[in-house]
């Protein structure tokens, strides 16, 4: 048994009465849907067609968000509907970012995530989705797609169907009948603030466009093949569903950014013992880079918090795990670093060596686990096509790395704690730094196999980003840096123009994927 839908664009006729039942039925607050209408036009007056897009879950075979949810808030029945449980979930926004269709929000009222769930206990007791019984036209069929009898089947075995997004690889269970690519994908079209309901004093849809030329369409010659001139013309969005704006903000930036220099601040001190080099440092920066190291960490697990909608139930990533989630694998790789932070103090303050040899390089494994998991957190969030690039674990590698070296020698200068030290920090922070524009250049024009990661990396480069890109992560963190360290200056001031280099860097590595519409 398997539930799906089949939408028949044949029949839709732009209603919104599946919105409105919908709503009904679950009683959906206002500014979030489960189900929505997009409208889209395509062609020039007079030649032009008006498509209808029934949007919502499309309870996947392979279900991104189930697998990205760390509390089991979302799952999967034996009857193929993906539900949820709103008691589980801590609002972290992790399922919205790996939905590829844009199907989740998060409730205004239980702050907690939401979506299409099939009207699930009508289904239990032999009842069909609230949006298929009020359908005026009958364009929504509902039904078991394994049992050759019910009507789902037959259209599906009869009937020339498309998905959303099939290159994702989820195996989606809502199909479209004469579904329109201009309706279906995203970056046909451009979010509009202008649309049907909120323009009528500058005229209704394509005359909005067009009102200072009917004079001149009515004159036109007649096309013969009106399908050729409506593909020639950039078809447009008239009406859609609000935008659900930035899911990870600052906190997101800011928490990675903590736990860069966490992890990191703790690696250096690490590679400058095993490496042979602990001579030069002074016994009493151990503790330094102890404190260091739990302060950002604490800070760290702050900002993880403070994303939450439900911050009560942080504990939750940790009693009630679901594995295959990279945010509850790194949750456990956050605690458990901080646990063997705190042993490896404790060998310290009681000369236990032989102990804290073994401590420092367990201690090792969790710093370099916590650094990095977080690019296979953002692998999971199959929504954002940028955060797919197979070079971001380097790139969090490194950023840990320099952002640890930059730490050090921002308080080593302050401080004085170990002058012997700063001439070998000062030498890695500018090979490393040259080895990050590289990377970073890399990752920015390698060929991108998605159209959405193209224009994310053009709005980096040339885009909305540039400015912050070029001017903040290039010039003022990289550029300027490498040159002070080079000359041989103070490396107190390129350490803090580094930090803030970096930081504006996960900034804009977090936010720029998100302004991508996914619907």
């Amino acid at each position: 048994m398997k539930y799906g839908f089949v939408i028949d664009n044949r029949k839709c006729i732009g209603c919104h009465a599946c919105t409105v039942a919908c709503k009904s039925e679950h009683d959906v607050p206002i500014g979030v849907n489960r189900t929505w209408v997009k409208q889209t036009e395509k062609g020039e007056f007079p030649n032009t067609r008006r498509v209808f897009s029934v949007s919502r879950c499309n309870h996947c075979t392979d279900a991104p968000c189930v697998e990205i949810c760390p509390v089991e808030a979302l799952f999967v029945r034996d009857d193929g509907i993906v539900d949820f449980n709103n008691d589980r979930c801590i609002g972290c926004k992790s399922c919205m970012q790996a939905c590829p269709y844009d199907a989740l929000y998060i409730d205004p009222e239980t702050h907690t995530a939401a979506k299409c769930n099939y009207c699930a206990h009508r289904v239990d007791v032999g009842l069909e989705p609230a949006c298929v019984n009020v359908c005026p036209e009958h364009a929504i069929i509902s039904g078991d797609m394994h049992n050759p009898e019910t009507e789902i089947a037959q259209l599906l075995s009869r009937e020339q169907v498309s998905v959303r997004k099939p290159e994702k690889g989820t195996s989606p269970n809502v199909f479209y009948i004469d579904g329109d690519k201009a309706s279906l994908t995203p970056n046909e079209t451009e979010k509009s603030d202008n649309y049907i309901w909120n323009s009528q004093d500058k005229g209704v849809g394509h005359y909005a466009r067009f009102a200072d030329e009917l004079a001149a369409d009515s004159k036109r010659r007649p096309v013969s093949n009106v399908e050729a001139l409506m593909d020639k013309s950039s078809p447009r969005r008239v009406y859609d569903a609000p935008d659900k704006g930035i899911l990870w903000g600052w906190e997101v930036s800011t928490y990675l950014f903590t736990k860069a220099i966490s992890a990191g601040v703790f690696l250096v001190g690490f590679l400058t013992w095993a490496n042979g080099y602990s001579d030069k440092v002074d016994p009493q920066n151990w503790w330094w880079l102890l404190g260091l190291s739990l302060f950002f960490l604490t800070a760290t697990g702050g900002f993880l918090v403070k994303d939450l909608d439900q911050p009560k139930r942080f504990l939750y990533v940790l009693l009630r795990p679901q594995w295959n989630s990279w945010l509850v694998r790194g949750g456990y790789f956050i605690t458990i670093f901080g646990a063997l932070l705190t042993l490896w103090g404790l060998s310290m303050f009681y000369g236990l060596w032989s102990i804290e040899k073994v401590v420092m390089w367990l201690t090792a494994v969790f710093a370099l686990l916590t650094a990095v998991y977080t690019a296979f957190l953002f692998a999971q969030a199959k929504g954002r096509d940028f955060w797919q690039s197979p070079v971001l674990p380097i790139h969090m590698i490194l950023h840990s790395l320099i952002a640890g070296i930059a730490t050090i020698l921002v308080f080593n200068s302050f401080l004085e704690i170990s002058p012997n030290w700063e001439p070998l920090l000062s030498q890695s922070l500018f090979w490393l730094l040259l080895i990050n524009i590289g990377i970073v250049f890399f990752e920015l024009s390698i060929t991108h196999p998605t159209e959405d990661a193209k224009r994310v990396a053009a709005m980096i480069t040339k885009g909305s980003y540039s400015k912050l890109f070029w001017g903040g992560v290039v010039v003022l963190g990289s550029i300027l840096p490498t040159a002070i360290l080079w000359y041989g200056g103070n490396p107190v001031i390129p350490s803090l123009l580094v930090l803030i280099g970096l930081y504006l860097s996960e900034h804009i590595w977090v936010e720029a994927p998100q302004k991508i519409s996914l619907s």
